[in-house]
């Protein structure tokens, strides 16, 4: 076969500007005088940014207690010790008592946090059956095997949910007690636990199954809850918008985080005569101690925290922020004097 330019082969594209790559093109010639104000404003602009953000985190309030129960640390070590080596651990509470000089400015996000937990470990992560979570019925009743060997029970009955992941659900609870006046009684402090989930989780990825005859608790029936809670998923709470798959305590567990060391958000405080922040005065944390953390070395922290514009206290951002400004500064110098020094010398090379 003779190829000819004039005739059009199968695979020869179209004879237009964009196809041939004729387009015009702007291709710009950087110089000293371009670049050299780039790097100074690039610089100066990510300081400015990163002091803004340094400064508004460091006027983030925090407040936190470790009451992993090492010897020694205070009265949850009775509960450390009493559940060590014992799987469940029994049933245990402790106190942990403080005092606020000043007004705790709100809102206030109660967080719990716990480090040396790998939930970004490969076979932890995918341990978990998304289609049973959306509440689809044939996913109930035969979950995937990725949720081995938590995906039936050893009489055969599948495990809702299912997975290493919902089987280690955080399980402590918190109430938070405020004494108004010195000598007077403690009262409760109203704690919001709706809407601590990620929206599209909450509304998106996790459903229940179908209601029987109106009850959730028949859609469950013929299934087993993991081995390490204490009820079923349908009595994770009595408001039934909040129990099953949907239970916000269970959808912010699920959300697995990147590092070892991480919170979750728990509560928040924003309601009656705590709307502004917690008020001056005497406080203790009621802490229902069930989850262990002993057999990995890992601690339990409860946290209090207000949060500006920036979201919470992340000081890291604003260092990033300030090193990178502080090295497009130092190079813009360092460029500037390359540039000095070569075009006198390249000045002097003319003029002989």
């Amino acid at each position: 076969m003779i190829w000819s330019a004039t005739s059009r082969g199968v695979h020869q594209p179209d004879n237009t500007a964009f196809t041939q790559q004729r387009l015009p093109a702007w291709q710009p010639l950087l110089s000293a005088s371009i670049v050299l104000p780039l790097f100074f404003c690039v610089g100066l602009a990510f300081i400015g940014l990163g002091l803004g953000l340094y400064y508004s985190s460091n006027g983030i309030k925090e407040l936190e207690y470790d009451y992993t129960g090492n010897p020694g640390t205070g009265n949850c070590s009775v509960c450390a010790a009493a559940g060590q080596g014992r799987a469940p651990p029994p049933s245990c509470s402790c106190t942990w008592y403080f005092s606020l000089p000043e007004l705790f400015q709100g809102p206030v996000f109660l967080y719990y946090e716990l480090s040396n937990f790998y939930q970004n470990n490969r076979r932890y992560s995918v341990s978990r059956d998304d289609e049973q979570l959306s509440g689809l019925q044939s996913a109930l009743r035969h979950p995937t095997n990725e949720c081995a060997p938590y995906q039936r029970t050893a009489t055969g009955l599948p495990i809702a949910p299912c997975g290493a992941i919902a089987n280690s659900l955080f399980n402590d609870s918190f109430s938070l007690w405020h004494q108004r006046r010195p000598g007077g009684p403690y009262v409760e402090v109203p704690l919001d636990r709706t809407s601590i989930a990620w929206w599209t989780d909450y509304h998106v990825k996790f459903r229940n199954p179908p209601l029987v005859n109106g009850s959730l608790a028949l859609a469950f029936q013929g299934t087993a809850p993991p081995p390490n809670w204490h009820r079923p998923v349908y009595q994770l709470s009595p408001d039934p918008n909040n129990t099953g798959f949907i239970n916000q305590d269970f959808v912010v567990w699920m959300r697995t985080a990147a590092l070892p060391t991480f919170r979750k958000l728990y509560a928040r405080i924003r309601q009656g005569n705590y709307s502004a922040g917690l008020p001056r005065g005497s406080y203790f944390v009621n802490i229902t101690y069930n989850y262990p953390v002993s057999s990995f070395g890992g601690h339990k922290l409860i946290i209090f925290s207000s949060i500006s514009w920036m979201g919470g206290k992340n000081p890291f951002l604003g260092i990033a922020y300030l090193v990178v400004g502080s090295v497009c500064i130092l190079m813009g110098f360092v460029m500037l004097v390359v540039y000095i020094r070569y075009q006198d010398q390249n000045e002097e090379d003319e003029e002989e």
